[in-house]
């Protein structure tokens, strides 16, 4: 091995072991609520998230991720103020824990979420997700995570990605009407198809995708600066593993190569993204006041600003969603070497 690559490889290796210590160290900061952990078994695929503020979206994301096989949830909730800690506590698969501190001086909630995979994620198959975010992938309706991944076990493969793709109405956002506990899809009907562009990033080796409808509405004179949207939402975990940036990019590396190369045909998903729902008004509003969700806040003043008009987002451009077929026939999903006739 080059010795370029062998000190990229060393600095790699202490950068995870410093995460490590980071996430030991933040750990004081979540508090149990509900504590239900003695309930998983060996072979559940466990889901992790972070919310506030998601009561416009968590009874549908928890109907969704248990239709598709998630044994349990693990979820930090920060500082929520409408009802959503409560709702949560009082879900018979869901483990909850409470923190009323900085979600961005917590690395947007990683070293949380960090602590709980290393003390209930080994060995699992690990979901983690965004309450905005509902994973599709090939197959979609007739087969579930479990079959996912079996698959996935099969070929050896210990990471899965998915490309983030925002889903929003037609008219502005500020008219769209969405009750809980409905797909909101049914509302946030349409995305943006053939605006994206990616290239692998020169220290993590991941995918690095951008585009969409961020991109072409707030963006477009900075595309540099728009939204990440590959992500890694799915793992063979172990209590080594960590994220680095959100669930964009992940230590060890190798967990980062998860779409299609020429000699690696796999299987990817997309997380439809449903942020654009009206109370996207009120957290923008909020934001503008926080300044949580980025490193640098300043700089998507503007986007909160423009978010916080409820603006309309569709164009004649615009696609209507019809399911995971659709996203395969578009390149935003890979059905790689999983055929529709397998059986694991």
């Amino acid at each position: 091995m080059p010795v370029g690559d062998l000190w990229m490889a060393y600095r790699m290796r202490w950068k995870r072991r410093r995460f490590l210590f980071r996430i030991w160290r933040k750990r004081c900061q979540i508090m149990p609520v509900q504590d239900r952990t003695a309930a998983i078994g060996a072979d559940m695929i466990l889901c992790f998230a972070a919310v506030r503020n998601e009561m416009a979206r968590l009874p549908y994301f928890l109907q969704h991720y248990r239709r598709l096989g998630i044994g349990h949830f693990l979820i930090v909730d920060n500082g929520s103020d409408d009802g959503s800690a409560a709702y949560l506590a009082a879900q018979p698969d869901v483990s909850l824990w409470s923190t009323q501190h900085s979600y961005r001086l917590a690395r947007f909630g990683m070293d949380w979420l960090g602590w709980l995979h290393w003390q209930f994620g080994h060995r699992h198959w690990c979901l983690t997700v965004d309450a905005d975010e509902l994973l599709t992938f090939p197959f979609a309706g007739s087969r579930d995570l479990g079959d996912l991944t079996r698959h996935l076990d099969a070929c050896g493969i210990t990471s899965f990605g998915a490309i983030m793709l925002d889903m929003y109405p037609k008219g502005p956002i500020a008219e769209a009407r969405n009750d809980p506990t409905m797909d909101p899809l049914d509302v946030l009907a349409w995305f943006d198809a053939p605006n994206y562009r990616e290239k692998i990033h020169p220290v993590y080796q991941n995918l690095w995708i951008q585009g969409g409808v961020r991109d072409r509405v707030f963006f477009a004179a900075r595309p540099e600066r728009a939204p990440t949207l590959s992500k890694v939402p799915l793992v063979r975990w172990h209590w080594r593993h960590v994220y680095v940036s959100s669930t964009h990019q992940m230590l060890p590396r190798r967990l980062n190569h998860v779409f299609d190369r020429a000699d690696d045909r796999r299987v990817t998903g997309v997380l439809l993204h449903t942020k654009f729902l009206p109370d996207i008004m009120s957290k923008s509003q909020e934001e503008l006041t926080r300044r949580q969700h980025f490193e640098n806040s300043g700089l998507y003043s503007d986007y909160h600003a423009q978010l916080a008009q409820g603006p309309d987002l569709w164009s004649p451009q615009s696609q209507r969603y019809t399911g995971w077929a659709q996203l395969v026939a578009l390149g935003l999903m890979s059905q790689g070497d999983w055929d529709q006739h397998d059986v694991i």
